[in-house]
């Protein structure tokens, strides 16, 4: 518990003071956010907000995360794990390809930056290797980071992918993932706020999984991740660092974080669902990231099949917009429905758990 708080203090210490850097940084070299011309006309206003805000984001989930670590060698002689740094090393290099689109849209001052085949690419190489090195690194108990077992709130054992079936699972979920992000950043303080939502339960969900940890004692309901105390350290560092980011990001936001961000915080999400084993159960906690991607996928469909669209725009949060709710109260309503889904994410992750230990009981 030491370590997470550390983590999540370090994090939102950096991240809410190196944001205002940025935005002074970026200022002054006049690296602005373009706009979208098929946008909402309201958005026009946006033009020229300093982006690739998610550096800060990225710096503060690092700090926190080391700082935690020195705190752990400290008093207990622990260091990083692999699962760990496998996550943050997943979200960095997707960050990376995050930022090279950002700097391509600065560079050219244009809206479009890697092309869309350029950047699945990035998506799929990143996904690879992170799949690869997931599924070696056993521990003391022979455990891996990653398993070839399906899994919804833990690994479903009859039920095995094989490698090359995971290697597919794991890149569909991280550019699926890291894509729905990115869609969901549209808004001031939307992707932000939201995936303080997310990855906040998601602490207690890996701290929990580590108090019930079959290597601490193997009981009805104990858990066969890897490494869950540093996974939750990693998304309390990273939950705070969004919410540090967010104090400059609510509308109107003084800085985006652009798809530096949003990849970065996307390959995250995909990260921990693979390594904590719970993959489908990232579905509910992350339910308003899989409506707004599916949103945009449907409109798409609809509109190549019968030449109407579903919604005014895509993603939907724009169709409500569209419709005349202000941008603030979308961003309030929609920061709602994430809670709604953590909560509901929650509630499953933990009544999974009681009917483990009744099924279990004499």
């Amino acid at each position: 518990m030491r370590q997470i708080l550390v983590a999540a203090m370090v994090a939102l210490a950096v991240s809410i003071t190196v944001t205002p850097l940025l935005i002074r940084v970026f200022t002054h070299r006049r690296w602005g956010q373009q706009i979208r011309a098929d946008g909402p006309a309201t958005h026009l206003t946006k033009r020229g907000t300093p982006t690739m805000g998610g550096i800060a984001i990225g710096i503060g989930v690092w700090a926190g995360y080391l700082a935690a670590h020195l705190v752990g060698v400290y008093y207990e002689g622990t260091g990083p794990s692999a699962s760990g740094l496998l996550v943050l090393g997943l979200a960095t290099a997707l960050g990376g390809v995050g930022f090279l689109d950002d700097y391509i849209k600065l560079s050219k001052q244009r809206s479009l930056g890697l092309t869309a085949s350029g950047k699945f690419l990035g998506q799929l190489c990143a996904a690879v290797i992170f799949g690869v090195l997931a599924l070696g690194f056993r521990g003391g108990g022979g455990l891996s980071p990653a398993s070839k077992h399906v899994s919804i709130v833990r690994d479903i054992t009859t039920v095995s992918m094989g490698l090359a079936g995971f290697l597919v699972a794991a890149a569909v979920l991280v550019v699926a993932w890291s894509n729905a992000v990115n869609i969901t950043d549209g808004l001031d303080g939307l992707a932000a706020g939201s995936m303080g939502l997310a990855l906040g339960s998601y602490v207690l969900i890996t701290f929990w999984q580590y108090s019930h940890s079959c290597a601490l004692r193997a009981v009805p309901g104990c858990y066969t991740v890897r490494d869950p105390l540093d996974l939750s350290i990693v998304c309390a560092a990273a939950a705070s660092a969004c919410v540090g980011f967010l104090w400059w990001n609510a509308a109107p936001a003084k800085i985006i974080m652009g798809d530096t961000g949003a990849l970065a915080l996307g390959g995250l999400l995909a990260g921990l669902s693979i390594t904590s084993r719970t993959e489908l159960l990232m579905i509910a906690v992350g339910a308003l990231f899989v409506a707004e991607i599916l949103s945009v996928l449907l409109q798409v469909v609809m509109f190549r099949t019968t030449r109407t669209r579903l919604f005014k725009m895509a993603p939907f949060h724009h169709h409500f917009e569209l419709t005349g709710w202000a941008e603030t109260t979308v961003t309030i309503r929609f920061w709602l429905l994430a809670a709604i889904a953590s909560a509901t994410g929650l509630i499953t992750f933990y009544g999974e758990h009681l009917s483990t230990i009744g099924s279990q009981l004499p």
